[in-house]
């Protein structure tokens, strides 16, 4: 897959593992239009693409992301509603398209990630961050709030750790992001690359098809009492993928001693 941007760059890596970097390094990887459009353009393409089997997001420079460019916010503060909710919402839809991807997403985040930085760490399924990394919503000290990345903030922190970091803007060390739910595993810098692969590796190991109705079910199931309707429904969703030829040649190669079709 060919893919040509300015703000961003796409590695491919063997195996169908791709890289996708932020690179606006003098400026931490904010976010502005471009940026936004470019991302979510590339996320959507690699999502699409069979050959693709995971994403990994980065940024160069010495920032994961920044967060929002000041001077884009500054001209949508200038803007006229309309134009400003279509701005907005074009933002929401970068994180919801990178939350609702049916490929594995994993964040490596080795310096700042502030406010929507910190939303695309979130919004990833898996987070890994150098002992160096820090967090933070810092919207409030800017008169803002962290609207549109919310849901994947709150969803990996919790609404009661919410309620402190939204209010606060306190910068999060990566100890405390792990201790919050919000960074998977924390490292020396220089092990961060190899933390990602070990990560890499591992989900390379296991069914492209099944990893994205494993994502599909946390969705349906998360924060849901556990009535009729939810038992049914994942009986319902084993029993269909227990027939798919994927299931079937995952359980023959066990069985077989050998390694499944998907790894090569």
């Amino acid at each position: 897959m060919t893919l040509h941007f300015k703000t961003i760059e796409i590695e491919q890596r063997p195996h169908g593992v791709i890289w996708l970097w932020m690179n606006r390094p003098e400026l931490h990887n904010a976010f502005d239009e471009q940026l936004i459009a470019e991302l979510t353009g590339a996320l959507r393409a690699l999502d699409a693409d069979a050959g693709t089997r995971v994403l990994v997001l980065a940024g160069r420079g010495k920032s994961f992301s920044a967060g929002a460019d000041l001077n884009w916010m500054q001209r949508q503060g200038a803007a006229s509603f309309e134009e400003n909710l279509a701005d907005a919402r074009h933002l929401a839809g970068l994180f919801r398209t990178l939350s609702e991807c049916r490929k594995p997403t994993v964040a490596r985040v080795h310096g700042a990630a502030l406010g929507g930085g910190m939303g695309l760490a979130s919004a990833c399924d898996i987070c890994v961050a150098s002992e160096r990394a820090v967090f933070a919503t810092s919207e409030v000290k800017f008169g803002l709030i962290p609207a549109a990345i919310s849901p994947y903030v709150i969803r990996a922190i919790g609404e009661r750790q919410a309620y402190r970091y939204f209010q606060t803007a306190e910068r999060i060390p990566a100890a405390r992001a792990r201790e919050l739910g919000l960074a998977h595993e924390v490292v020396e810098p220089e092990a961060l690359d190899a933390a990602v692969q070990q990560i890499v590796d591992a989900l390379l190991a296991g069914g492209p098809l099944s990893q994205a109705a494993a994502t599909d079910l946390i969705r349906a199931v998360a924060n849901r009492p556990v009535g009729d309707e939810v038992v049914l429904d994942t009986a319902e969703r084993i029993a269909r993928l227990r027939a798919t030829p994927e299931a079937k040649e995952g359980l023959a190669a066990f069985l077989e001693k050998r390694s499944p079709g998907w790894m090569g």
